[in-house]
């Protein structure tokens, strides 16, 4: 009797797990409708009858972004808003271009694992996990022309630009739409503003630190 309840309690944990897992598509590609007014998580399917090769293209990557800002870089985005056709097909991609001694800020996609291919230059780059026992542990890596890195999804990151020359790289991501959260931005120059007490708080500094940091102009270089 003991073995029969240990069986059926297995069968039912296998179960839910692959009850909770995402389904498989069940049809070739849903094109995104972006004017569509139905809200989903997602975008609903544009009819077959007016997709175009056009849905599954995109052109200009090929093309420099524009890195004179404070940062010095600029991230350019393909996911399914500029190429419809990666509705539900979970993956997306950018390319980010660094000025000599530019920088990609510490920010997370909260809904996607990135990878890396430095094209261009030396980058230094890295990530930060969640809390441990043993604090936030950083991990980083010099990339030169040729090289990958990954950063693991939801975790802080970061890319740099070390050297004196322009770089580029390209990254894949695991979603049609990840998402970015620049850290500074989104905790210095959230709108309505962050309270100075919590900010205070949270950094252990004076209030009046606080009220300089949300007052500077937080770059957006997406």
């Amino acid at each position: 009797m003991a073995c029969h309840i240990l069986l059926f309690a297995l069968l039912a944990l296998a179960s839910s797990h692959v009850m909770a897992s995402d389904p498989s598509q069940l049809q070739d590609f849903c094109v995104a409708d972006l004017k569509s007014p139905v809200l989903v998580n997602g975008f609903v399917c544009k009819p077959l009858m007016h997709v175009t090769a056009d849905d599954f293209f995109f052109s200009g990557l090929d093309m420099p972004g524009n890195t004179l800002n404070q940062l010095g870089s600029k991230v350019t985005q393909v996911n399914v808003n500029q190429i419809a056709g990666l509705n539900t097909l979970g993956i997306s991609l950018a390319r980010i271009d660094y000025a000599p001694y530019g920088l990609n800020p510490p920010h997370t996609h909260p809904r996607a694992t990135e990878i890396l291919t430095a094209l261009e230059g030396m980058l230094y780059v890295g990530f930060v996990t969640s809390n441990t026992n043993n604090g936030n542990l950083l991990f980083t890596k010099m990339l030169k022309k040729g090289d990958v890195f990954v950063f693991p999804k939801g975790l802080i990151h970061f890319q740099f630009n070390y050297g004196p020359t322009h770089a580029v790289a390209v990254a894949a991501l695991s979603s049609q739409n990840p998402g970015v959260i620049t850290i500074a931005n989104a905790v210095f120059g959230s709108n309505p503003p962050i309270s100075d007490a919590v900010l205070a708080k949270a950094f252990q500094v004076g209030k009046d630190t606080i009220k300089y940091l949300p007052a500077q102009f937080w770059v957006d270089n997406n």
